[in-house]
């Protein structure tokens, strides 16, 4: 079993069954009271260098997305794939989890805290769900299908 699995108890995918009689969920999935974090591992000049509030430049990454935020998030507990809506948040902001502080992550929490990796302009767009709710939203798109969509307010 992942990671993931460990920290959200499940590893399916996203329901999107296309019964015409299915209900539309209207926010499920939710993350809330989030925040950016200043882990003590940036404290360190050699390694780290500060170029925005909370996001930081790995000196020892040679990729493009070398940059580093960390954020907290309380995710409200459902029957859904709890790995939602992250896995929309990182795939929107092209970003990935470049540590998963296993120590700070407690199983069964609904509280959390990674440190994501990206490209910079990404990531000062990511800040944008800082302190709103972020959630996901089922529609039924012109072919009939229920498709998810990733809701920031």
């Amino acid at each position: 079993m992942g990671l993931f699995s460990n920290l959200f108890g499940q590893s399916g995918k996203k329901d999107s069954s296309s019964s015409a009689n299915q209900e539309l969920r209207m926010e499920y999935s939710v993350m809330k009271n989030i925040i950016l974090v200043k882990l003590k591992k940036y404290e360190n000049q050699k390694r780290y260098k500060q170029v925005e509030d909370g996001i930081y430049l790995d000196l020892n990454d040679e990729h493009e997305a070398k940059y580093r935020m960390t954020l907290s998030y309380e995710l409200q507990s459902d029957e859904t794939n709890n790995q939602y809506p992250l896995e929309d948040i990182l795939d929107k902001y092209l970003m990935h989890v470049s540590d998963f502080l296993e120590s700070k992550n407690k199983p069964n929490s609904n509280k959390f805290i990674f440190e994501f990796g990206g490209y910079l302009d990404k990531m000062i767009e990511a800040k944008e769900i800082i302190g709103k709710k972020v959630f996901n939203r089922d529609f039924r798109a012109e072919d009939g299908q229920i498709r998810v969509e990733l809701v920031i307010e």
